[in-house]
């Protein structure tokens, strides 16, 4: 499962996203649309904006709006910059690997042969969607998810 701050990011980022002619959103009325606390909210588009993706704007109309187009904002930069590497074990981990302690030989590994192949479908499917394809949907297709979901 992915955490609350993780989820929240990508409610902030897409809704951002949404807004046309990047007119900026305040966190105020992100936290207010998609029932985010907001003084953690504030947190996480620090961090959303210290990582590049966001641009927060002064004044009156001032807001948050996107610094690269939701298109080039995979699923997969989003969840590492929270949730820290997606590898099940630290052998798999190309951003931190780390020989499993009690390993006699990775390549003969049965357990990282299998997670490998389930990691490597996972990390495929969330370094190549990105938030534009998110918010590019068929209105049909976003009620057809929601039943899946419910029935799961």
């Amino acid at each position: 499962m992915i955490s609350n701050k993780a989820r929240y990011a990508f409610r902030a980022l897409l809704a951002i996203a949404e807004m046309p002619d990047g007119q900026p959103l305040t966190s105020a009325e992100i936290a207010t649309r998609h029932a985010i606390p907001h003084k953690f909210l504030e947190q996480i588009l620090v961090d959303l904006r210290n990582a590049g993706l966001l641009e927060s704007r002064r004044g009156k109309h001032g807001g948050y709006v996107m610094l690269r187009p939701a298109d080039m904002i995979t699923f997969g930069e989003v969840l590492r910059l929270f949730e820290g590497p997606l590898a099940p074990l630290p052998c798999l981990s190309r951003q931190a690997y780390r020989r499993c302690e009690d390993c006699v030989n990775e390549q003969a590994c049965d357990i990282r042969r299998e997670f490998g192949r389930a990691y490597d479908a996972y990390r495929a499917i969330l370094d190549n969607r990105t938030l534009g394809h998110a918010l590019t949907r068929e209105e049909g297709e976003r009620q057809d998810d929601k039943s899946a979901r419910r029935s799961a």
